[in-house]
């Protein structure tokens, strides 16, 4: 099942913030997130907040149409709150957003328009599952508004997708991307994930050679991570399977900085490369500290210093906003320090790095010798990863931070 949320303090059950947060909202960016918690089947490595059919069951509350009716009534609170704030970038995840209707995933995106207007140019993303779409669905989606399609390829290896347990064959990833041209998305985005447990440098460099092929705008490459509870944990915990090996988890990043950076990609972000002017917005909204809110179970929001997330399963999400109460589940409310924290942490992970007014006099310090061990590379305002610094983020991040 799910991994279980972070502790925090009681959320309002009117959903409001503080003063302090709502201070100058309306001058801020403003992203929102769309969690659809629904999966045809559960991947044996996920942890993420969704449910299957047969772990839903008929539970009041648990359909799409109860989802539905419900995130809509959360967009009016968010309305409520926040005031008609203009939003710059719309993003559906799951879960597979893919799964409900196509009319019924546009429908949702007009919820979102009808109570906030939309930036010129706003970025509208989906993901899908290569075998949860045709053409017929992908068009409803431009025509809708949608312009951005995050596609799950994983690998281009079906051994390596079936220990991974995910269900389409490498061919249709291929389909779907050429699916998403025909029918006008101004982005597609292709994501990946390497070492799993018996998979080779030769299945790696074979999964990055055919998202090449399909000549994406934008690849993401993901180090697989074996979480607690999920079903590949249980069998790498059997022996069933070999633990995935760090430093082949290393090479893998390499491998994939050298192809994609061959190909004409700029790796903007650890896990991410882009052709220019390709880059996700929303989730650079996320690693810039942006305000957002996330609706949908288990959803987690962001606004001037307050963050929170809703409670995990559908029905009782639903449930809260039946009654007309906010499905915050906690929050915590960050002080000035922990907020630094969290911009040297998050714009670390950025190539065009973290301006060196946000450390403290004894962290600026320490940067020098950082540089000179390769992890940074430093000018007279800013602090960058080296693709070395890359590959050891989190040794960077704790050998700086007092």
């Amino acid at each position: 099942m799910p991994s279980t949320p972070p502790d925090g303090e009681p959320a309002p059950v009117d959903g409001s913030l503080p003063a302090a947060a709502l201070e100058g909202v309306g001058s801020r960016p403003l992203s929102l997130y769309v969690h659809v918690p629904f999966c045809a089947s559960r991947c044996g490595y996920c942890d993420f907040n969704t449910y299957t059919a047969a772990e839903l069951g008929a539970a009041p509350g648990s359909s799409q149409d109860a989802y539905l009716a419900a995130a809509a009534a959360e967009l009016d609170l968010a309305r409520s709150v926040l005031g008609p704030h203009e939003v710059e970038t719309v993003f559906f995840g799951g879960g597979t957003p893919t799964l409900l209707p196509a009319s019924a995933l546009a429908g949702l995106l007009t919820a979102v328009r009808d109570r906030f207007p939309l930036a010129v140019g706003a970025e509208v993303t989906t993901e899908a599952n290569p075998e949860s779409v045709d053409q017929a669905y992908l068009d409803t989606l431009v025509a809708a508004g949608f312009t951005r399609l995050s596609l799950g390829m994983q690998s281009a290896r079906p051994r390596v997708l079936a220990v991974l347990e995910r269900r389409h064959t490498p061919g249709r990833v291929a389909d779907v991307v050429g699916g998403a041209r025909r029918a006008g998305f101004g982005s597609v985005s292709v994501d990946l994930i390497y070492g799993s447990p018996t998979e080779t440098i030769d299945d790696w460099t074979a999964s990055l050679d055919a998202a090449l092929a399909l000549e994406p705008d934008h690849v993401s490459a993901y180090s697989l991570i074996v979480e607690p509870g999920t079903r590949l944990a249980a069998r790498i915990g059997r022996g069933d399977l070999p633990f995935p090996d760090d430093d082949f988890h290393a090479d893998c990043y390499l491998r994939a900085e050298e192809r994609l950076t061959a190909a004409g990609y700029t790796g903007y972000e650890v896990s991410n490369w882009s052709r220019p002017g390709h880059e996700s917005r929303h989730n650079l909204a996320y690693w810039l500290g942006h305000d957002w809110w996330g609706v949908g179970p288990g959803a987690h929001s962001h606004v001037g210093g307050v963050r929170w997330w809703n409670v995990r399963h559908p029905r009782d999400y639903s449930a809260r906003l039946a009654v007309g109460s906010s499905p915050a589940q906690a929050r915590e409310v960050l002080d000035a320090e922990q907020r630094r924290v969290e911009r040297v942490l998050l714009e670390l992970r950025l190539s065009q790095g973290l301006p060196l007014e946000v450390l403290t006099q004894t962290e600026r310090a320490r940067v020098p010798g950082l540089a000179a061990r390769g992890l940074l590379r430093v000018d007279a305002t800013s602090a960058r990863p080296t693709l070395r610094g890359r590959l050891l983020a989190d040794a960077v991040v704790r050998d700086l931070l007092d």
